[in-house]
């Protein structure tokens, strides 16, 4: 722990309130801040809504070559997030077909824009929802599945009355988790968009351009942000867990 939270607090102490309010003020650090935060958040949310039932997919069938996909899951998480966002770029960028599509029929170009920042998080963290999700599947009995079954339930009441809220624990932890690694997201990002800045870009710019000093302060505000952003969805999902159990005997 002490390990863990040294380095934090450390840098917390060593900034000053004047400075932080200060830092708080400047334009294109809150920018920065509101940029990283709902990309991130809307990334998880848009990407959660195939990346769920494909959880359940794969937590409730086998078939061949399941273990290789798997772990083809994983390879995000494995690879130089520099890699990844190179990668990326090869096919979003204005010369691939896919590039080229969306810039001459959509009017959308990936580089350089909040959408390019979004697939970039996406790819780097949406291993961690798929994953948590699978394994919190994964832990529903299937008696109860097989059982609603033969009362005539319907595959998606059974999927939405009975899966999901058992598994809901895990996919909010997958949640947390691809939300908090998109928004800390920097080698992807940086190669396919390095403006407009999300804070990750902008603390290492600033860090490279003025050094610690200027740097610092960027890094303590963005990280209080993102504890206080953290605890209001952990407060928000035993809101949800309270509701959702007393909807059940309801």
């Amino acid at each position: 722990m002490l390990f863990i939270l040294a380095p934090l607090v450390s840098m917390g102490l060593s900034s000053q309130f004047g400075t932080l309010v200060e830092t708080a003020k400047d334009k294109e650090v809150y920018e920065s801040i509101w940029l990283t935060l709902w990309t991130s958040i809307l990334t998880t949310f848009l990407f959660s809504i195939l990346a769920i039932p494909f959880s359940y997919f794969l937590a409730r069938n086998n078939f061949p070559l399941k273990k290789l996909l798997c772990g083809l899951i994983d390879i995000p998480v494995m690879i130089p997030h520099s890699a990844a966002g190179i990668a990326i770029l090869g096919i979003i960028a204005r010369g691939s077909p896919f590039g080229s599509f969306c810039s001459e029929y959509l009017g959308l170009s990936f580089i350089d824009h909040p959408s390019g920042i979004m697939i970039a998080m996406a790819f780097i963290s949406l291993p961690y929802l798929i994953n948590a999700a699978r394994d919190g599947f994964e832990a529903v009995p299937v008696q109860l599945e097989k059982a609603a079954y033969t009362l005539g339930a319907s595959p998606s009441k059974v999927f939405f009355r009975i899966s999901l809220p058992l598994a809901w624990r895990a996919i909010l932890s997958g949640f947390v988790m691809m939300w908090g690694r998109g928004l800390s997201e920097f080698g992807a990002v940086v190669i396919i968009a390095y403006h407009p800045m999300v804070t990750s870009v902008l603390i290492f710019d600033r860090f490279n351009t003025f050094g610690l000093k200027y740097a610092q302060p960027v890094s303590v505000l963005f990280i209080i942000i993102c504890i206080i952003v953290f605890i209001l969805f952990r407060m928000l999902s035993g809101k949800t867990r309270k509701s959702s159990d007393y909807s059940r005997y309801g």
